[in-house]
């Protein structure tokens, strides 16, 4: 269907197998917006076309596949009006003990992968004259917990790239969005458990400590106070309609009370206080203590 002459207002979410990528598209699609859902796999999007997603493949590591999910929206659209840069992964473990290529594709999906589809969707809003990019930061954009370097240096590349880039297309009608959610009860602490289970055969003086690090994230997922203080990825998704329906977003959304508390918490920390708390947390890799 060739594109009117309307400024485009279709919805390009990535990462939809699960989590807040589902939620947010299945949501935005009962709320009338026009929304495409994408994953490397296709058919883990049957259920959002129940919701009125249309369904794409897309896989944030692969130049054809982000070519082609753009270009399918831009044919029916003239432009993507809005891009949720959702999808991304933890890749947990003491940075000795993960091998550089897990170190390489976790920053292909969570970083490169998040610039080149910036890259892709940009021409279009510019042309248009109108747009919106919103891209999936953390909390752990803020601070940093022991065993999860790899997964916090993405997110904070992402605080960074977000903040250039919202100067950067601002005078071309286009506002970026940073999203931080807090702790989200999905099946993000499994995946951590699993990250951690694939780098342990060659963990050697930090395999305890790794051990402890999943154990560890697994609890505060399911018991304490951060899961007290967490939400579901319905609170993400909801966020992200607020950011759509308003004029005049802000630069950052914050998302959970665990959000708010451990981002404040840090910001009024020394680093030895911060590391003191950690210690209170995490055991000590080659202490005896």
């Amino acid at each position: 269907m060739p594109h009117s002459a309307a400024p485009s207002g279709a919805v390009l979410v990535t990462g939809c197998s699960t989590g807040i990528g589902k939620a947010t598209a299945a949501r935005l699609a009962r709320s009338g917006w026009t929304v495409y859902a994408t994953a490397r796999k296709p058919e883990t999007l049957e259920d959002l076309k129940a919701t009125g997603c249309r369904t794409l493949a897309l896989d944030v590591n692969d130049e054809a596949s982000m070519q082609a999910a753009v270009g399918v929206v831009e044919h029916a659209h003239g432009a993507v009006g809005v891009l949720v840069n959702n999808a991304g992964y933890s890749q947990s473990g003491a940075v000795e003990s993960v091998p550089l290529s897990k170190v390489r594709a976790e920053f292909e999906t969570n970083v490169f992968g998040l610039i080149r589809m910036c890259q892709l969707v940009l021409p279009g809003m510019r042309r248009q004259g109108r747009g919106r990019i919103i891209n999936m930061g953390s909390m752990g954009g803020k601070l940093t917990f022991p065993g999860g370097g790899i997964y916090h240096a993405s997110k904070y590349a992402v605080e960074a790239l977000s903040d250039a880039l919202r100067f950067e297309v601002r005078g071309f009608g286009v506002d970026v969005v940073l999203i931080q959610p807090g702790l989200i009860r999905s099946q993000f602490s499994a995946t951590v458990g699993a990250a951690i289970d694939a780098v342990q055969a060659g963990a050697g003086p930090y395999q305890a400590f790794n051990t402890a690090v999943a154990e560890t994230s697994r609890d505060a997922y399911e018991k304490g106070l951060l899961a007290k203080l967490g939400g579901g990825p319905e609170r993400v998704a909801a966020t992200i309609e607020k950011v759509l329906r308003s004029a005049r977003p802000r630069a950052r959304y914050a998302v959970t009370p665990s959000a708010r508390l451990m981002m404040t918490q840090r910001a009024v920390m020394t680093d030895r206080a911060w590391d003191r708390f950690l210690r209170s947390n995490f055991p000590t890799p080659g202490s005896a203590a």
